[in-house]
């Protein structure tokens, strides 16, 4: 089965208001999204805005395959799981985003670790998250769901202790042990480790068995593929042929990169329409 695409909207399309992003997605021909935390760093919004959400996805004719749990990116930050100040509120984020995710049929939640605070054991700081990644982890396997751990870049995120793969396997491996946990899984994320010079085809080669998502950016500008240096053509074939997961709901490709001057529907002329459509 070929490689398959969603847009991530919380990075494109951003010309629009939040609610009319599904829409404009599948007006250029795309069947799948994913978000972000979309909520702003409200924890518990009110049922009307996550109905409101729903509602505009179904009306739009797309699915939902990657959301993130609460991670005040709006302000900022680089998720809460790892933030003693917002353990509550990353805790008070997980039923809304299950509730979201039973309702829309997704099954993909990102968990973005946190950043470390300064005067805080680092320590402390992992141990809280075993705490709360098995937290999300149980409430995402009431649905068959997947908890996501990303690795991200430290030229753009300074104090995100997770800024490789091994990095990212190791939580993973560590809340596996001392929690049971058996639903957690890689965000691969192309620009991220491109941006770390990791080789990507060794990556892929070597784990593309524990990822339960990616996502792709181009380097060093973080443009649509094509517009600079990831060499993205080499890398989608590498994960065709490493069998890169391709069951329902999941084993998409995120397109998470900045718009095309400034304007998202011309963003897309390296992704030919025919293959922007989910099929099955």
């Amino acid at each position: 089965m070929s490689l398959r695409y969603d847009v991530n909207l919380s990075i494109l399309f951003t010309e629009l208001p939040l609610l009319e992003r599904p829409a404009a997605a599948a007006a250029v021909g795309f069947t799948a999204v994913e978000f972000w935390w979309p909520f702003g760093t409200e924890a518990q919004p009110a049922a009307t805005d996550v109905d409101a959400f729903i509602a505009a996805l179904d009306d739009a004719g797309v699915r939902l395959v990657g959301l993130n749990f609460l991670d005040d990116l709006s302000v900022g930050s680089r998720g809460l799981v790892t933030v003693p100040e917002h353990a509550g509120r990353f805790r008070d984020s997980i039923p809304v985003a299950i509730e979201i995710a039973q309702r829309t049929g997704c099954r993909n939640l990102n968990a973005l670790y946190g950043n470390r605070i300064d005067g805080v054991d680092p320590e402390f700081q992992d141990e809280l998250a075993v705490v709360n990644l098995d937290l999300a982890s149980k409430a995402a396997q009431s649905i068959g769901g997947t908890v996501l751990i990303e690795a991200l870049n430290s030229i753009e995120s300074p104090l995100y202790p997770l800024t490789s793969t091994a990095a990212a396997l190791h939580v993973i491996e560590q809340v596996e042990e001392l929690t049971g946990a058996n639903n957690l899984a890689l965000l691969f994320d192309l620009y991220h480790m491109a941006r770390m010079g990791e080789d990507l085809e060794a990556t892929i080669g070597n784990h593309a068995g524990r990822f339960g998502h990616v996502q792709i950016a181009d380097v060093p500008d973080r443009g649509a593929p094509g517009t600079g240096n990831l060499g993205h053509q080499a890398l989608l074939k590498a994960l065709e042929a490493a069998d890169y997961r391709v069951e329902e709901g999941l084993g998409s490709i995120g397109l998470e990169y900045k718009a095309t001057n400034g304007v998202s529907a011309d963003s897309f002329d390296w992704l030919p329409v025919e293959q922007r459509a989910w099929r099955s």
